[in-house]
């Protein structure tokens, strides 16, 4: 039997695996819009159905299911990705015209939110010094004012 220690320097990554409706989609949205690498793919019949993207050191997985489930996908899931510099990233999805949130400051971050094609919930976070529950264009304001 493994001790903590041995597995705790076992383990490398955590890669989130999203079952999608529509590969096309999904791969529109995270590597057209969002900048991913498409790293790896399965294409058993000439399509893609299971694939990994990269983006910096983190990863996903996507896979397209052969007969979509009847009920929401998404739900209750949440992925966030840890930045150097979350408004960068909420930069590029605004020029992208993909709906997003507001970004705001909770827990000494960035927080940037959106929901991909299938309603994952994706976050980019990254440090800030920027007070707690300030928002984005009230931030912006501030800055232009100085």
């Amino acid at each position: 039997m493994n001790s903590g220690l041995e597995a705790r320097h076992n383990v490398k990554q955590a890669v989130p695996f999203f079952m999608v409706v529509s590969m096309d989609r999904s791969l529109d949205f995270y590597v057209e819009k969002l900048g991913f690498t498409l790293k790896h793919q399965w294409q058993p019949n000439g399509k893609i159905e299971w694939c990994c993207l990269q983006l910096g050191n983190a990863s996903i997985m996507l896979q397209e299911y052969r007969q979509p489930p009847a009920e929401r996908l998404g739900k209750g899931v949440s992925v966030c990705f840890i930045c150097e510099d979350a408004l960068a990233i909420y930069n590029q999805i605004v020029v992208n015209q993909l709906p997003v949130s507001e970004p705001f400051v909770g827990n000494n971050m960035w927080v940037v939110e959106l929901k991909d094609p299938d309603g994952y919930h994706i976050l980019f976070e990254s440090p800030t010094a920027v007070p707690e529950e300030t928002m984005y264009s009230d931030w912006v304001k501030t800055n232009r004012a100085n």
